[in-house]
């Protein structure tokens, strides 16, 4: 999968590993993802997902801090919340909010099979024991776009790695593993009140 990584991002890292911080950043993170997948959706489609994925990328973001507590690397770890969802908009028939085409999902799983297994997670089943204790709010299928899928936002050919697109626009494999100086309050949600509160 093709990724891009930033300052924001090992920003949101740190947060979402810090104690005192963590919940406001996890609400941020949260909203913007649903945001930035919500724009890739139908308008007519939108508000009737928009709870579901709020709950669904709650959940990912327990999945990210246990796979950089499993010596995953920032992008590996962002990758697998990634593919999660595309898990997810696959089996609701959401093509065109997908990052992959459907044809890569079993290589994908693959390449993340360890943690997937030991997580319970499947491609019918993406989020495993992250599920939420409450459940993940329902949301219209629309099954009949796997009959003939576009996948018009999907990137296809970058299912052997984690593909990284630079600050520079310099695509690497892996990404960036060492972590440059970033603060919290960088963050997306975490201010710097929050951070003196911690």
């Amino acid at each position: 999968m093709k990724l891009r990584q930033n300052p924001r991002h090992w920003a949101s890292k740190k947060a979402l590993t810090t104690p005192g911080v963590r919940t406001a950043a996890n609400y941020a993170l949260v909203k913007l993802h649903t945001k930035i997948f919500l724009g890739k959706a139908d308008e007519d489609r939108r508000e009737e997902r928009r709870e579901h994925l709020d709950d669904f990328f709650d959940a990912t973001m327990d999945a990210y801090v246990a796979a950089l507590q499993a010596d995953y690397t920032e992008a590996e770890a962002r990758e697998i919340t990634h593919i999660q969802a595309n898990f997810d908009f696959f089996n609701y028939g959401w093509t065109e909010m997908m990052e992959i085409p459907g044809d890569e999902l079993e290589d994908h799983y693959r390449r993340y099979e360890a943690f997937f297994t030991e997580h319970d997670i499947t491609i019918d089943d993406p989020l495993g024991e992250f599920r939420l204790a409450g459940g993940i709010a329902d949301a219209p299928k629309t099954p009949g776009k796997l009959e003939a899928p576009e996948y018009e936002n999907a990137i296809e050919g970058f299912a052997d790695d984690v593909y990284v697109e630079t600050g520079e626009g310099e695509t690497v494999v892996g990404g960036d593993t060492e972590e440059p100086e970033v603060s919290v309050t960088d963050a997306p949600g975490v201010t710097d009140d929050d951070a003196k509160a911690d």
